[in-house]
Formats: structure tokens, C-alpha cells, sequence
């Protein structure tokens, strides 16, 4: 591989940590993080010693499930998909500052629950080193629950994920990051499925237009649109069709964030 030394140390302590696992359930999204944590685990384990499990949700827009199976597919993996449950958890749609805790809590107790039944001995999931940087209570779910984190453990960036993803084919290298669609809505305002739908059919119209990366904030009557900063002509050139869509949607104000898409703006403190 065309790597440095320093990143092929990673890579081949990822190989280990899976290696040493034998049989595996990777909880699969089909990003760019799942993505390499699935294809790895095929190389150093097979096909057969490794199941993808990936959930319906209101929380994820039906494009990426459809994405996961394909991926799923294309690289041999057994695939399952399940119906998640955190929508019946009163904790998430409370929508507290702990909303993924609830969330992966839920996930990962049904997850352990499959793969179980069909003699998967370890969860993995795709967390990676700069997920630490950001606010996580869902990783505190991984710790309980003992589900392991691979990627995380060997210290792999983002960027380096990207990296190893390239030299390996995978079609995700440069897909855009994603989040669950309640991760738009502000800490104490219901997550309700009617908003999780309204996010979605916002943010896929704006993606139809040839924009790389959006999120659509959910502030009650105002919808908050972040995009890349090179986006912004882009959006502004089709600012009446935006806001036409978004109101017929059901949003009052339409608004473009000139700071610009950022992961965990919901996180940052007010004024």
C-alpha cells in the first residue's frame, strides 16, 4: 500500500485487534468509517466469520440504508437489517443533552441480542480518534455494553480512514460525513418522527441541487441550513427554490449559516 510507515502501523494493528476476535457483528451505516471497519474485518476474518447489521430508523434517511446494502453487497458480507427501537425510548425523544446514550444504548442491547442468536461473539462499531474531540454520550453505551471500537483503538483519524479507504477501493473514501437526522433538532425540543421526515425531505432536495455536504437545522419555525463554504454560491443561486421547498414543507424562515457546515454545531454554547 502507499502509505507511510506511521499509518501502515495503524493499519496493521487495526488488522490485529479484528484478527484476534474471530467472529464478528459490525454495526454497519455504510459511511466512510463502517465502510473500512466492515471491509477489514472480511479480509482478516472471511466473509463468513462476519455479519453487517445495519437499522431502520426515522433518525436515517432511507438513501443511506439502500447505500448500506449495496455496499454490504458489493464487498460479500452477510447483511442484516432490523428495525431500531430508540423512537419508543421516552429518555431520546426527550431530546437531552445524553439523547445518544439512550439511542445507542437501545442499537447496541439489539444488536448483542442478534448477533447471539446467530453466534457472533463481538460487537464492533466505527467510532474513530476524533470522535473524542466532540461531545459522544453514546460512546459511554459502547463502554457499558462492551461493544469495541477497532478503528478508535488503533488510533485512526478520520483523515486516515480516508487514506486507508482510497488505497483500498472502497467507493466511500470521499463520502461526505454523516449524522443521525435528530442530531439537527436543539437539545429539548421532541424528537418526533414528523421532523425527522422534514429534515430529511429538506436536506435530500438541497443535495439534489449538486450540494456536497448539508445539514438543515431544525429550530422550530426557522430551518438553518450549513453547507460548505464553497456551497454557498450554489445555494444562494437557488435561494428562491430552497425557501419555496422548505416553506411547502412546513418551515417558516428559511436562513443560510454563514459560518458554514461544522460537525456538533448543535453543541456549542449560546450567547
Amino acid at each position: 500500500m502507499q502509505i507511510d510507515e506511521r499509518l501502515e502501523g495503524k493499519y496493521n494493528d487495526l488488522k490485529r485487534r479484528v484478527r484476534s476476535m474471530e467472529r464478528v457483528a459490525v454495526t454497519f451505516s455504510g459511511g466512510v468509517d463502517s465502510t473500512l471497519l466492515l471491509k477489514v474485518s472480511i479480509d482478516v476474518l472471511g466473509s463468513g466469520n462476519v455479519l453487517a447489521l445495519t437499522a431502520m430508523s426515522p433518525t436515517y434517511p432511507r438513501a443511506e440504508r439502500e447505500e448500506a446494502e449495496a455496499l454490504a453487497a458489493d464487498m460479500g458480507a452477510r447483511f442484516y437489517m432490523f428495525d431500531s427501537t430508540e423512537m419508543e425510548d421516552e429518555g431520546f425523544l426527550a431530546n437531552t443533552r445524553d439523547r445518544c446514550y439512550h439511542c445507542k444504548t437501545r442499537l447496541f442491547k439489539t444488536v448483542l441480542d442478534i448477533a447471539g442468536r446467530e453466534g457472533y461473539v463481538f460487537i464492533l462499531e466505527g467510532s474513530n480518534a476524533d470522535d473524542l474531540k466532540d461531545f459522544r454520550p453514546g460512546r459511554r453505551a459502547c463502554l457499558e455494553l462492551d461493544v469495541k471500537s477497532p478503528l478508535l483503538d488503533a488510533g485512526l483519524t478520520k483523515e486516515e480512514i480516508r487514506a486507508l479507504s482510497r488505497e483500498l477501493g472502497l467507493k466511500t473514501c470521499e463520502k461526505p460525513a454523516q449524522a443521525c437526522l435528530a442530531s439537527r433538532i436543539p437539545y429539548g425540543t421532541a424528537i418526533t418522527v414528523g421532523r425527522l421526515e422534514n429534515i430529511e425531505r429538506a436536506e435530500a432536495f438541497i443535495k439534489g441541487l449538486g450540494v456536497s455536504q448539508v445539514r438543515v437545522r431544525h429550530h422550530g419555525n426557522t430551518a438553518r441550513i450549513e453547507v460548505e463554504e464553497n456551497d454557498f454560491p450554489l445555494v444562494l443561486e437557488h435561494r428562491n427554490e430552497i425557501a419555496e421547498e422548505l416553506m411547502g414543507i412546513g418551515f417558516i424562515y428559511v436562513a443560510l449559516d454563514l459560518h458554514g457546515y461544522r460537525t456538533g454545531s448543535m453543541n456549542e454554547p449560546g450567547p
